[in-house]
């Protein structure tokens, strides 16, 4: 439905343009009744099942995919979006006073100095979400001493192939998906770290 949406509102602007310069009498596609926005569906973990995946990720033989436990244990206790995540550099990140400042985001592939919303905010850390950093830096002095094409990145959670940063979040899914099966919980996409956090701070009054 939200593709066929889209798909009728870029057509009839273009052909009430046609109307406009008298191309066309009148739009045929304004009585073509656009379908409902679909909401999507949120589905939180509880609080067992993200620490559960969290461990699982970590438990991984290839080293270098750590990276990934640490960004999702990041982003279960932050409540960031997984793009801002991606984006995340390690000039944003001020340990003194736990916190990071969220200004930029990944979309299409680029690292751009904004949020999805236009506006940037600080996040506290709490202690979950240091030792996700801990985690990042000690991968990144490993990742300097090792031999990949790009040693050094200015971003916390570089993925673990020769790139500065994840591209785009749907790679996130290759890690994601191997490890709720192995676990035999019910797939919910990832962003609902993000759900989860919030009803982690509801639950405790915040």
């Amino acid at each position: 439905p939200g593709v066929r949406r889209n798909a009728l509102v870029k057509l009839s602007t273009i052909l009430e343009a046609a109307v406009a310069e008298e191309l066309i009498k009148k739009n045929p596609a304004a009585t073509i009744d656009r379908p409902k926005r679909s909401r999507k569906e949120i589905s939180p973990f509880s609080l067992d099942e993200a620490n559960r995946i969290i461990a699982h990720l970590y438990q991984t033989a290839h080293w270098p995919s750590g990276i990934y436990a640490a960004f999702f244990e990041f982003a279960f206790f932050t409540g960031l979006r997984l793009s801002e995540v991606a984006a995340l550099r390690w000039d944003a990140v001020d340990l003194v006073k736990r916190q990071v400042h969220v200004c930029r985001t990944v979309a299409l592939g680029l690292v751009e100095e904004r949020t999805k919303t236009n506006k940037d905010r600080f996040v506290l850390l709490n202690e979950r979400a240091l030792h996700a950093l801990k985690f990042a830096r000690q991968y990144a002095e490993r990742r300097a001493n090792g031999i990949g094409k790009i040693k050094t990145t200015p971003y916390v959670f570089p993925p673990s192939k020769n790139s500065e940063y994840i591209k785009q979040t749907s790679d996130l899914h290759k890690q994601w998906r191997p490890a709720l099966k192995a676990l035999a919980l019910p797939h919910r996409p990832p962003y609902n770290c993000r759900h989860t956090y919030a009803t982690i701070c509801l639950m405790s009054n915040m």
